[in-house]
């Protein structure tokens, strides 16, 4: 008998536990597959019976369930008299067990699993690190769904869910006229967008911290539905209102703006000073009250408004309050102390969070700590934890070749990041010797790849990156901006790559794939489908970005919409206004005019642009219009209003736009090699070659705007994110048409104007010298 066969013949689901709620949902799981059969609490499992539930190790003892002395555990066993058995360790082990019956093991034999069998995930702690939509710059999108979202990070096999997300569509943060800073402060929002202290009481109005406490309470109460546990993701500490300082000014602790994006000074509150760890202890005590399942507190910091005192990047240079050092002392004096500071602020978090959760942790996002980084690494412990892409650099430097070129670089945080190294081993062998953890980052595709596009299938890469932290015993894992739920994104192959490798590693990524493609699309199409994903995959894997600020967050660049033109300021500020009001570009920001430039960044020389246009040109195209070629033939072949015919249209509305979202990357590069080529040429005849490049890629990123537009006009599906309440810095709107008209209109005629670039841009002062 086939274990489907088996619980198909269910007519009664047992729970064991009416005070363990996922068990009541795993049960509502399996009843919405066995519509004869009903739930009951109690009882045991015999005949038509399937039992469901967590265990502790004395009750799996009591059911004869053999843990083999593990820790933590999921475990089957099916007869054909005694019926079926769920049982798990832990809660975020049992809807996922609960979903592998459904979908994975259906054609099992139920003889073979008679004498039980025990099952573990191959990482023991899986969470998001910065969830685009459920918390952050993506929390406004059309049709996003958080139960939908939570309910499949269960299934995949997360353990955790980042829950601290604003409830209004924009942070409560004062803007100084003309600044971008304020925009920052819409994720990984702050402790004090929650609750308020006795130091704080006041500054933020109340129905403001209620509504984003409701809003955490709701999500880490959905965790809780499926058996996850709850975190928290905050930048911290982060700058407070003035209107604080001025009531107590002597707890001003550091500047934390970044000086070229905000139009005033930031400061948060001294952190070592005893009064302000006493108001961080109260309001994560607070919150924990409010959520009491919330395990971690992952801390991000030195950008967006945060960071810790005398540490080496903050932006404006180590500064702080009066009491952390005094002044005077050297540098390893310094860095030791700062070092100490952000020790002792993790050890009040955990303290805080510990008074209602015993194992409650607190983590560092440790890459912008470099300076700082020995010291930190030589005193964690139990409880204090790091969150990095790599231990064995310091810095953004990541110390990882690109999977395609061995001259490109800048990829950390994105799925090009597909390698963890035998080198990582040593480092973080020496910080679990001291009881403490190492999360390591990877990124499934919801945000920081090819933005707005849905769900970009790059498998192979996903694969080589899990099967890398499996290689290095990597325990504790962090995706990279979240996840997307199947109800906003259908036929996502990363992530069902990354459930099935958290099941199963020991699946051949081949397996894995053809398996998906068959329940998706059926057999008749499942190989192509397959082809057209590794297609995909190949195209991102031979991407080389030529700006990362420009490529990873394209959007808030507004890269897509904005004309390319030999010089931006032939173009009026009216004209540009459509863009540049949601553009993350002040004043004086050299974006504005140059992408090679923005703020203080020097990020891609002609020679290094021309590598990118060919590596784009040669190796990227290719791939990515075999991969489009293929989808529509396989589309127009599929029978009308067939399953397949739908597969294959949402797939083939998200690989065209793909591919207008490469051909903008590769006129970025262009357009550096073209215009700096031209303002930086010695002779007449490198001078107008760098002309006619600039002229052509002028010309091509019309037509390429144009084929954007008519898919915009003409698709029929839903392949990007867009924003239920309009555009956002982070975000686009519904208006993308609109947006692509304006930027067609004002490139016409362009493309044989001078290329200029203003060397001084960054110097001008609106009504003084502009």
């Amino acid at each position: 008998m086939k274990l489907l066969e088996r619980f198909q013949s269910t007519r009664e689901i047992i729970t064991l536990h009416e005070s363990i709620p996922v068990e009541k949902t795993a049960a509502e799981l399996l009843q919405s597959h066995l519509p004869e059969a009903k739930i009951a609490n109690g009882g045991t499992s015999q005949g038509s019976n399937l039992t469901v539930a967590v265990l502790t190790p004395e009750e799996a003892e009591a059911r004869s369930v053999n843990t083999e002395g593990k820790e933590e555990w999921m475990y089957l066993r099916a007869t054909e008299e005694s019926g079926i058995e769920l049982y798990a360790s832990h809660t975020w082990f049992l809807y996922r067990l609960a979903y592998q019956l459904i979908h994975d093991f259906g054609n099992r034999s139920v003889a073979e699993l008679s004498e039980g069998e025990l099952r573990q995930a191959t990482f023991k702690n899986l969470r998001t690190a910065y969830d685009s939509l459920l918390n952050n710059h993506a929390r406004t999108a059309k049709d996003f769904d958080a139960e939908d979202h939570i309910r499949e990070m269960a299934q995949m096999g997360f353990t955790h869910v980042e829950v601290n997300g604003l409830a209004t569509t924009f942070p409560a943060e004062e803007n100084a006229p003309g600044e971008l800073l304020y925009l920052f402060y819409t994720y990984c929002a702050a402790l004090d967008q929650f609750v308020y202290s006795r130091l704080n009481k006041g500054i933020y109005p109340y129905h403001y911290l209620q509504a984003n406490l409701n809003k955490l309470v709701r999500s880490a109460q959905l965790a809780e539905k499926y058996g996850l546990r709850a975190g928290l993701v905050c930048f911290e500490p982060r700058s407070v209102s003035e209107k604080l300082l001025e009531r107590y000014p002597m707890l001003r602790g550091a500047r934390v703006d970044h000086p070229l994006r905000s139009f005033r000074p930031r400061y948060n509150l001294c952190t070592s000073h005893p009064v302000v760890l006493e108001h961080y202890q109260e309001m994560l005590e607070k919150i924990m009250r409010a959520a009491p399942n919330i395990d971690f507190m992952s801390i991000w910091s030195n950008d967006s408004g945060a960071g810790f005192e005398y540490t080496a990047s903050l932006y404006v240079g180590r500064n702080g309050g009066g009491y952390e050092i005094r002044e005077w002392k050297g540098e390893n004096e310094i860095v030791e102390a700062a070092a100490n500071n952000i020790l002792r602020f993790m050890k009040t978090l955990r303290a805080a969070g510990r008074k209602v959760n015993p194992d409650f942790r607190c983590i560092l996002k440790n890459e912008v700590f470099y300076a700082e980084q020995d010291h930190l690494r030589a005193n964690l412990e139990p409880g204090l934890e790091f969150e990095t892409s790599t231990l064995d650099t310091k810095g953004f430097e990541g110390g990882y070749q690109h999977p395609k070129y061995d001259w490109a670089d800048d990829f950390m945080f994105t799925g090009l990041f597909n390698q963890f190294h035998e080198k990582e081993r040593r480092h973080m062998d020496a910080i679990e010797a001291k009881g403490s953890n190492v999360h390591v980052y990877i990124n499934s595709g919801a945000f920081w790849n090819l933005e707005p596009i849905k769900a970009v299938p790059y498998p192979k890469l996903m694969w080589e990156k899990l099967r890398d932290l499996r290689e290095q015993r990597v325990d504790y894992v962090a995706n990279m901006t979240g996840t997307i739920p199947d109800s906003l994104a259908s036929y996502n192959i990363n992530q069902e790559v990354l459930r099935a490798f958290q099941a199963d590693p020991e699946l051949p990524l081949e397996t894995v794939l053809k398996r998906a493609a068959v329940r998706w699309i059926g057999e008749e199409d499942a190989d192509l489908l397959v082809k057209a994903w590794l297609l995909v995959d190949e195209a991102y894997r031979s991407y080389p970005p030529p700006v990362s600020v420009l490529s990873f967050w394209s959007t808030w660049y507004r890269i897509l919409v904005r004309p390319f033109v030999p010089n931006f300021e032939a173009l009026s500020e009216e004209d540009r206004a459509f863009y540049e009001d949601f553009h993350l570009g002040h004043a004086n920001n050299r974006v504005r005019t140059d992408f090679r430039r923005e703020v203080n960044f020097d990020f891609c020389t002609p020679e290094y642009g021309n590598k990118c246009r060919h590596a784009i040109t040669d190796n990227v195209f290719p791939p990515i219009e075999q991969a489009i070629e293929l989808a529509r033939q396989a589309r127009d072949a599929a029978p009308d209003g067939s399953r397949r015919q739908e597969v294959w249209t949402t797939l083939l509305e998200r690989f065209i736009p793909m591919k207008n979202w490469f051909r903008t990357q590769r006129n970025v590069a262009a357009w550096i090699e073209g215009v700096h080529g031209y303002l930086e040429a010695t002779d007449e005849k490198a001078k107008a070659a760098a002309r006619e490049l600039t002229k052509l890629t002028v010309l091509d990123e019309k037509a390429n705007a144009t084929a954007l537009l008519e898919h915009v006009r003409s698709a029929t599906t839903e392949w990007m994110i867009a924003s239920a309440v309009g555009e956002t810095t982070f975000i686009y709107g519904s208006n993308l048409a609109e947006l692509l008209e304006k930027k067609i209109a004002l490139m016409e005629g362009r493309e044989d104007d001078e290329p200029f670039v203003d060397p001084d841009y960054m110097w001008r002062v609106p009504g003084i010298n502009c």
